[in-house]
């Protein structure tokens, strides 16, 4: 099995999501960051209006419009701390 990340996106009201991925994928005011397991810690600020895609096993991705706030990679994982995320719709992809 491929190594993980621990992945926790979290909103100011809630915790959106919490779980196992593959990768993260979001876009900060310094360009567009993937994250994979092993990398190195670092302190992001999200570019407004963003977008948080989770890359899950098996090919599933979920993906997230955000606004505000900040990606915290650590050894433990990463963390999306959000003023607000909601999932993408299809109609805003194309």
């Amino acid at each position: 099995m491929a190594k993980q990340l621990h992945v926790e996106l979290v909103a100011v009201e809630e915790k959106v999501w919490s779980g196992e991925a593959e990768m993260v994928v979001a876009r900060t005011t310094e360009g567009e960051l993937g994250v994979l397991p092993g990398h190195a810690p670092l302190l992001g600020q999200l570019a407004e209006p963003g977008q948080v895609r989770i890359k899950l096993a098996g090919g599933e991705q979920l993906t997230y419009d955000v606004d505000g706030g900040f990606l915290s990679v650590t050894g433990e994982g990463v963390t999306v701390l959000a003023e607000s995320a909601t999932p993408a719709t299809a109609a805003a992809n194309r």
